[in-house]
């Protein structure tokens, strides 16, 4: 949860206000005159957005535990609920984080002149209750939720922002200028998200096989086998690493983020593939699982990066 509001904050203001600021306007209305553009939804709704999106990912958490209480006993030995608390009250706060985010959801949206788009809360809420019930047990469809669900959290603060953005300038500047990089720039973060997520699902998976097995879940390793999965999570890990550098070619090409992403996620990676290919025991699927949650966050603070690289003029 703590990763979901660093991501939200950072793709604020690490990445949009930064890329904004380089961005030149006639203002018509206001200060009148040439003006950098800024950020325009207002901080007060951005925190209530970060808010809605950490209290319902909490309440996934919690369900997600709920119907684990077996799985988990056999995976890793202890559960939380059904022993730290009880299967009544995971419920409770289950209802009340994922009530209150969805209500907050409908009130930025409401504040924004787009309520429609609460409905995207009500629909990751719905989600997260049936990944846990039922998606979870299916064949890939549970592990390109939990990736479609991962991408969202970043693409959440693109759609608010440029909403904001397009309302403002639109009337208070001689001309709006083509906000589309808005999309390309938090997409590649969402892509990137969406795909680690994916290939880290998957190792989970791999990792979790006994307690799948042995109550009935078709999960790809149980379904395709453990050497199956493993090859597709390398070929996951194969394709991540050839779009990082197709990227980094075709729209950056500078020397900074190649040592980033050299350094920081690339490497990780291999080692990646490395340890999964080794790997035989419950305990090693863990330490790449683990790993890969520690690329997903060097990916994230690349933002940061790309901030230096704007404010210094590095590229």
């Amino acid at each position: 949860m703590v990763i979901v509001a660093l991501t939200m904050i950072l793709m604020r203001y690490a990445v949009l206000d930064t890329l904004l600021g380089e961005l030149q306007v006639i203002m018509i209305q206001g200060e009148i005159g040439e003006a950098s553009m800024e950020v325009q939804f207002p901080l007060i709704n951005f925190i209530l957005l970060v808010a809605a999106t950490v209290l319902i990912t909490a309440g996934g958490y919690v369900i997600n535990d709920y119907f684990d209480i077996n799985t988990d006993t056999v995976n890793r030995g202890e559960t939380i609920v059904g022993s730290r608390i009880s299967q009544s009250k995971a419920m409770t706060l289950h209802n009340l984080f994922n009530l209150t985010g969805i209500a907050l959801g409908f009130f930025i949206s409401w504040q924004s002149g787009y309520t429609l788009l609460g409905v995207i809360f009500l629909m990751v809420s719905g989600l997260l209750y049936f990944y846990s019930a039922s998606y979870k047990r299916q064949f890939l469809i549970g592990n390109i939720i939990v990736a479609l669900l991962t991408a969202m959290v970043p693409m959440l603060v693109a759609i608010y922002e440029w909403s904001a953005v397009y309302r403002f300038y639109a009337i208070n500047a001689a001309e709006t200028p083509d906000l589309s990089f808005i999309f390309y720039w938090i997409g590649g973060f969402a892509l990137f998200a969406f795909l680690t997520t994916l290939t880290r699902e998957i190792i989970k998976d791999i990792e979790d096989y006994e307690g799948d097995a042995a109550y009935g879940r078709n999960t790809v390793p149980i379904m395709l086998g453990i050497i199956t999965s493993k090859i597709i999570v390398i070929a996951l890990i194969i394709i991540i690493l050839t779009l990082l550098y197709v990227v980094w070619y075709l729209f950056l090409f500078d020397k900074y983020t190649l040592i980033y992403i050299s350094a920081f996620i690339s490497m990780p990676l291999i080692y990646v593939i490395i340890t999964i290919f080794r790997s035989v025991s419950a305990k090693q699927f863990r330490m790449a699982s683990r790993l890969m949650k520690a690329i997903m966050l060097a990916g994230i603070l690349y933002s940061l990066v790309v901030k230096a690289l704007v404010n210094w003029v590095l590229v």
